[in-house]
């Protein structure tokens, strides 16, 4: 079982770049594919971006040329840098660890971003 802390969140102003980091703890960081999903008030959770152990990463369309996931397998954890922010990305953004041989998901608190002026 793997625990998840993210860190990062906050108040910025459109335009400005925020940078969330997910620290890792309890299994082999490794088995995950590390992810960021988001929530805004009265929609669904989506993804935003994903990362396998090997550094293959896709990201939303939505994201897409503003936000980069990266993650350091050595210290296992997983950063989200987001540029451009607009206020459509105000939201809580959750770290996701998906287990590669089990499926299991595992999810962090949450860490709130607003965007606004």
């Amino acid at each position: 079982q793997v625990q998840l802390v993210e860190s990062g969140g906050g108040l910025v102003q459109p335009g400005g770049s925020l940078r969330l980091s997910c620290a890792a703890s309890g299994s082999n960081f490794l088995f995950y594919r590390m992810g960021w999903y988001r929530q805004a008030p009265g929609k669904q959770r989506e993804l935003v971006a994903i990362i396998t152990s090997g550094g293959h990463s896709n990201h939303a369309d939505s994201v897409k040329g503003r936000s980069t996931i990266s993650r350091d397998n050595a210290k296992n954890t997983v950063s989200l840098q987001m540029n451009s922010l607009k206020p459509e990305d105000t939201a809580v953004y959750y770290c996701n660890a998906n287990n590669v041989i089990t499926s299991k998901d595992y999810w962090g608190q949450g860490t709130q971003v607003t965007v606004s002026s």
